[in-house]
C-alpha cells in the first residue's frame, strides 16, 4: 500500500433539464452527461474503488464505472450538492428577474446571505469536511475517484 492517497474529482455531466439551479432536484444525466462522463474518464482503469454523491446525476454513472473497473463503489451522503432552498429547480435568470439583489447578496458573501430556505454554506462546508476525512480515513494509500457536484468540489478545492 502506498502512503499517498491520490483522489481524482470529477463533476457529473449535463442533467437532463438544462442549467438551473440543482442541489436536491435528482435529475438524472442526459444523453450528453452520459457521454460528457465517459470521455471524461475515457480508458483510465486506475481507481481501486469509486466514491460518489447519492444523487442520481453523480451515483448512475459511478455505478456503471465501479462495474467495468470491477471496484467497490461507495455511496456518500455527505457529498450531496448543497440544496438551494427557494432557488431549487429555477435557472439563475429566473432568480435574478424575481430578486436580482438577493442572488448578488449571495454570490458576494454566502455565509451572510444564505439562499432563502436553503442549506447553510457554512454548514454545507462542514458536511463537506466530515465526509472528505472519512474518504482520506477509509482509503487511506489508495487511488480513488470521487462522482460529485460543483459546490462539493469546490469546497473539497478550499480544503487542499
Amino acid at each position: 500500500m502506498s502512503d499517498f492517497t491520490t483522489v481524482d474529482l470529477l463533476r457529473h455531466g449535463e442533467p437532463e433539464g438544462g442549467q438551473m439551479f440543482r442541489g436536491a432536484v435528482d435529475d438524472p444525466l442526459s444523453p450528453r452527461g452520459w457521454e460528457q462522463m465517459r470521455a471524461a474518464v475515457g480508458d483510465c482503469r486506475v481507481w481501486d474503488a469509486v466514491v460518489s454523491s447519492p444523487l442520481i446525476r453523480c451515483a448512475a454513472f459511478a455505478s456503471e464505472l465501479a462495474g467495468h473497473l470491477g471496484q467497490p463503489l461507495d455511496i456518500v451522503e455527505g457529498f450531496k450538492e448543497l440544496s438551494f432552498g427557494a432557488w431549487e429547480g429555477r435557472s439563475v435568470a429566473d432568480v435574478h428577474a424575481a430578486d436580482p439583489q438577493a442572488l448578488a447578496y449571495f454570490w458576494r458573501d454566502p455565509i451572510a446571505h444564505p439562499i432563502p430556505g436553503g442549506e447553510p454554506v457554512d454548514a454545507f462546508d462542514q458536511r463537506i469536511g466530515s465526509a472528505w476525512d472519512a474518504l482520506l480515513n477509509c482509503y487511506r494509500g489508495r487511488h480513488v475517484l470521487l462522482v460529485a457536484h460543483g459546490g462539493t468540489i469546490r469546497m473539497v478545492l478550499r480544503r487542499l
